[in-house]
């Protein structure tokens, strides 16, 4: 008798990695979550280590199909078959490594660094300006793409130049890193890309879905190190634990005997042969877990902020600070699907930064809690532009700014006025997108506004997005829309599910009455469950050790649902348009008071010097 089926999705993103196992009714039976250690070697600047982010897939695969397994065995059932994976990924990250060790040529640069806004300012220069090759690939020159990412480690990593000239270098994405590691790394791993990560990297034709020559010569980039471009759905190829890819001491996998370590077993030798036929980037992927049609817009709540508007097989040149990329294209053979997307920095970030850096909260969870306690920001705006402005601005020289405070404002007041702030640079977005697309009443507008993502289950946040979109704000059941995504790509490949399972009527949340008023948030002792739950507070014993705790996570899942997209919470507007606006008019006076304060920053070495020159004026004395 054959076991289950399971379709598994990793999703590796910012702050950590996971990864669920899916069944045949789109239900999350099994997951586990690891945190990602962050690196920040100056201001401004994020870096990953790309072993750590191969060591929690690898904790995390392993640990959730064991899960799985052990849950079959005590309930007497044959084993679980993982018929496919499917990954899905932060964007824009880039990595580079040398095709013959393995090994990484450098950490990491993740998408939120923006150490390469000089170099975007040559480029910019020398090509006739920022928007010199979107008219090609859909993107403006900015730090926040993969391009100027790699021509920086390019000029500034000698081993990367070294790697690069002659021919050793394989550079990617994160999904390229991991199918090429879960392939077989160094012995044999597949080197590709999908659409739509291609498309986030500067250097994709939007319209031919290749590698654009021009553009590659601009950057310096020799197509021969690049991934071959696939679509989100099919066959990448098969897992197979190698020596190669095996797990380096230290990394928390254990050993036996004495001497030179030996494998008690490779942590992906259950694996062995299951096909990856499913890759898109975390936000085309939560569109497609969204289930969003052409005309339809979703709008994640990570570390930062992403809205994508679904323009079907109409490619828009946006006019009003947006981007032009691939939603997704789900087969060699079917037809690709473009979207409109604003990016915005800062959001669950935001957030951290409060706890971490500030200590105005002690959990995530206390945002809402400490923001509802007062009834609005007491006119404190909040502009979090740590590391400049995305979309629709696009201003790398922008800092952040806390304006309005008087002897009456409260770290409450502060509070609130970043969950505010999440919200105004939305509606940024989406009035950017309402212009480009002619989203208006005139045109049909847009009904509803899907969301999902950590940050989407603070209920006073979407409450306040409803107000300042006047629109209504739909959230799922299940808020881990991405891994969904993922799962539904891989499984369509080998036919776990078809397309109008997918995309039909059944699949669609309907738009239930508003949501109800709600009891005020309980005070969550710090470090303890939410009422609801969340994942990211749901520790088991167990996993390498990365983040702030020691422990690995798992997700454990609530009595399942034949569909989770149906089951959905509407938060409808409950202010004036005219209120809104007002608000939002504030708000856009405070933008304009963050803009050209990069100056601001002290030189590198500048107060080392002043530091010197007192010394030497205090000798003379």
């Amino acid at each position: 008798m054959l076991g289950t089926k399971y379709i598994a999705a990793i999703d590796q993103g910012t702050q950590s990695t996971r990864v669920f196992m899916f069944d045949r009714d789109f239900t999350p039976v099994a997951s586990h979550q690891v945190d990602l250690p962050q690196i920040y070697p100056q201001a401004g600047w994020c870096e990953h280590d790309p072993v750590d982010i191969w060591h929690t897939v690898l904790e995390c695969l392993s640990r959730a199909w064991e899960d799985l397994e052990q849950r079959a065995e005590a309930a007497r059932q044959p084993p679980p078959l993982m018929v496919a994976l499917g990954i899905t990924n932060q964007r824009e990250t880039t990595v580079v490594w040398h095709r013959i060790t393995g090994e990484p040529l450098y950490n990491a640069i993740v998408w939120s660094d923006n150490r390469t806004s000089e170099l975007c300012d040559q480029l910019a220069a020398i090509h006739g300006g920022r928007d010199a090759f979107r008219s090609v690939t859909g993107l403006p020159i900015s730090p926040y793409f993969s391009a100027t990412k790699y021509l920086w480690m390019y000029e500034n990593v000698p081993a990367v130049r070294a790697a690069v000239d002659s021919g050793d270098a394989a550079v990617g994405t994160i999904d390229s890193w991991l199918i090429w590691q879960l392939t077989g790394g160094a012995s044999g791993g597949s080197h590709v890309t999908d659409v739509t990560n291609a498309s986030r990297t500067l250097l994709m034709d939007l319209e031919t879905l290749d590698w654009h020559e021009p553009t590659l010569a601009a950057f310096r980039c020799p197509r021969t190190v690049l991934p071959r471009i696939v679509s989100n759905s099919e066959y990448y190829g098969l897992i197979i634990p190698t020596c190669a890819t095996e797990p380096t001491r230290g990394s928390g996998w254990k050993y036996y005997g004495s001497g030179a370590p030996e494998w008690v077993q490779h942590p992906l030798e259950p694996l062995l042969g299951v096909p990856i036929t499913g890759c898109l980037g975390d936000q085309m992927a939560a569109m497609l877990g969204q289930r969003c049609r052409p005309g339809e817009a979703k709008n994640t709540y990570g570390t930062g902020c992403f809205m994508l508007l679904n323009t079907g097989q109409r490619r828009i040149a946006s006019t009003h600070g947006l981007l032009t990329t691939v939603a997704f294209k789900l087969g060699p053979e079917k037809p690709v699907h473009y979207a409109l997307e604003g990016s915005v920095a800062v959001a669950g970030s935001g957030i951290s930064w409060l706890r971490d850096n500030l200590g105005l909260i002690d959990s995530a969870a206390e945002s809402e809690v400490l923001a509802a306690s007062v009834p609005d920001t007491g006119g404190v705006y909040f502009v979090p532009a740590f590391s400049g402005l995305l979309a629709p601005h696009w201003r790398a020289d922008a800092r952040g700014v806390l304006l309005g405070m008087t002897s009456f404002t409260t770290r409450a007041h502060v509070v609130r006025a970043m969950l505010e702030a999440i919200c105004f640079q939305t509606r940024e977005v989406l009035d950017a997108m309402r212009r480009d697309a002619e989203l208006d009443e005139h045109h049909g507008g847009l009904t509803a506004l899907r969301v999902d993502g950590g940050a989407a289950a603070n209920d006073l946040l979407m409450q306040l997005q409803a107000d300042l979109l006047q629109v209504p704000v739909v959230r799922p059941a299940f808020r881990e829309t991405t891994s969904l995504g993922a799962a539904l790509a891989a499984g369509l490949a080998v036919d776990m599910w078809t397309r109008e399972e997918i995309f039909g009527a059944a699949a669609q949340p309907p738009l239930p009455n508003a949501h109800p008023p709600q009891p005020p948030p309980r005070m969550l002792a710090p470090g303890g469950p939410s009422p609801d739950g969340p994942l990211s507070e749901i520790n088991t014993d167990g996993g390498i050790g990365y983040g702030r705790g020691d422990k690995g996570r798992a997700y454990a899942p609530r009595a399942p649902a034949a569909a989770p997209a149906v089951a959905a919470t509407t938060f409808q507007p409950a202010v004036t348009p005219a209120a809104a606006s007002r608000r939002y008019d504030r708000w856009r006076k405070a933008v304009e008071r963050a803009l050209d304060l990069a100056d601001l920053a002290p030189e590198p070495g500048e107060e080392e010097q002043e530091h010197v020159q007192q010394n030497a004026v205090a000798a003379t004395k």
